[in-house]
C-alpha cells in the first residue's frame, strides 16, 4: 500500500520545490531563444484547397489534450466573469475554440483580373518573442528550444493573460477544468487556456506536426527558420507574392506566402471572435513596459509553476494511495 500524504508533507514540499526555483531563478523573461534553433512552418497560400484535412487531423491528434469540464460550474466572483463553454460545441470548425485549434479562412480577391477564393489555414502563429509565454503570471506558458510555444494544461488557471497580450487573441478558455477547480474554484482563474502547441510531442520524437502530414497539396513545410525565411522569399520572388510572420510581432514561426497582399487578405477574411486577423502587428515584446513586466514576472512565474506541478504530483499521489487502501 502506498502510504497516505499528509497535509504538511504537500506543504513542505511545495515550499521546497518553490524555493529550489527561486534560489536559482533571474528575471530571464524578457530574453529571446535563438531563432537560428526555431522551428517555422512555410505556409504557401495558393497550394491551400480549402479540403480540411488539416483541421480534421489536427483535431484527431490531439483528441486526448482536450478538455472533459466538470459541470455545473462554479459561480464566479465577481459575477461578471462570464463561464466560457464549448463542451456543448466541440463541432464548431470555423473558428478556434478549445477543441478545435486550426480552422480554415477564405478571402474572395482577384489574380490577374479573375476572381479567386483563397483558403488559409490558421492556428497559433508561435512567435519567435512570445508575449503569451513572457506574460503568463503563473508559468503555464512556455516555449520550447524549438520556438512552439504551448500552454501547461495542468497548472494552467485560466486567467485569459495569454490571449490578452497575443496580438491575434489566438488561446481560448473551458471552464470547469483545470487546477483552479482543486484551489479556489469562485476565485481563482476560470479554467484553461487552449491552442495549437504545433504537435510538440510528435515533433520532440522527430516527426512532423499533423496538420502537415495530412495536407494532400503539400502546402506546408517545416524546418529551421532561417532556411523556411530564405524559402518564403525565393517563393514571393517566383510568383510575385507576399509574406506574413517574418517580421510581425518581432517575427513568428509561421510564415506565410500569399498571391495577394495581406491588406487585402485582411480585408476579405471574416475576423472576430476566435477568428484571428492578418493585419500588420508591431513587436510587443520589444515595449518598455511589456519587458519591464517580462522580467518582474519571470521569478515567480518559475515560482508558481514549480508549486503547481508539486500539487498535482501531490494529488496523484494522494489519489494512488486511496485506490490501494
Amino acid at each position: 500500500m502506498v502510504s497516505k500524504i499528509s497535509r504538511r508533507a504537500f506543504i513542505k514540499g511545495g515550499l521546497v520545490a518553490a524555493g529550489t526555483v527561486a534560489a536559482g531563478a533571474i528575471p530571464a523573461g524578457a530574453a529571446r531563444l535563438d531563432e537560428s534553433r526555431q522551428l517555422a512552418t512555410l505556409l504557401d497560400i495558393s497550394k491551400c484547397i480549402g479540403c480540411g484535412a488539416c483541421v480534421e487531423a489536427c483535431r484527431e491528434v490531439n483528441a486526448e489534450k482536450k478538455p472533459n469540464p466538470q459541470k455545473p460550474f462554479p459561480a464566479m466572483l465577481p459575477r461578471r466573469v462570464k463561464a466560457e463553454d464549448w463542451s456543448d460545441k466541440k463541432d464548431v470548425d470555423d473558428r478556434l475554440t478549445p477543441y478545435n485549434w486550426l480552422f480554415i479562412q477564405s478571402a474572395d480577391v482577384k489574380i490577374g483580373g479573375a476572381e479567386k477564393t483563397l483558403t488559409i489555414p490558421r492556428r497559433c502563429m508561435h512567435c519567435t518573442n512570445p508575449p503569451c509565454v513572457k506574460l503568463c503570471p503563473w508559468g503555464a506558458a512556455r516555449q520550447l528550444e524549438n520556438g512552439i510555444s504551448r500552454i501547461d494544461s495542468d497548472i494552467c488557471l485560466g486567467g485569459s493573460k495569454c490571449k490578452e497580450v497575443c496580438p491575434w487573441s489566438i488561446p481560448q478558455r473551458q471552464t470547469g477544468t483545470g487546477l483552479y477547480l482543486d484551489l479556489l474554484p469562485s476565485l481563482a482563474g476560470n479554467g484553461v487556456m487552449y491552442k495549437c502547441d504545433r504537435c510538440a510531442d510528435r515533433v520532440a520524437a522527430g516527426g512532423i506536426p499533423a496538420c502537415i502530414e495530412a495536407c494532400p497539396e503539400g502546402a506546408q513545410t517545416i524546418g529551421p527558420r532561417p532556411e523556411i525565411i530564405k524559402k518564403a522569399h525565393q517563393l514571393a520572388k517566383e510568383t510575385g507574392g507576399y509574406i506574413y510572420g517574418e517580421t510581425e510581432n518581432g517575427g513568428t514561426n509561421t510564415i506565410y506566402v500569399s498571391p495577394v497582399s495581406f491588406e487585402t487578405l485582411n480585408r476579405q477574411i471574416e475576423k472576430g471572435s476566435g477568428r484571428p486577423h492578418l493585419g500588420s502587428v508591431a513587436a510587443a515584446m520589444d515595449q518598455a513596459d511589456k519587458l519591464v513586466t517580462a522580467m518582474l514576472i519571470a521569478p515567480f512565474a518559475g515560482i508558481a509553476a514549480a508549486a503547481g506541478r508539486y500539487y498535482k504530483l501531490f494529488k496523484s499521489k494522494k489519489e494512488e494511495a486511496v485506490s490501494n487502501e
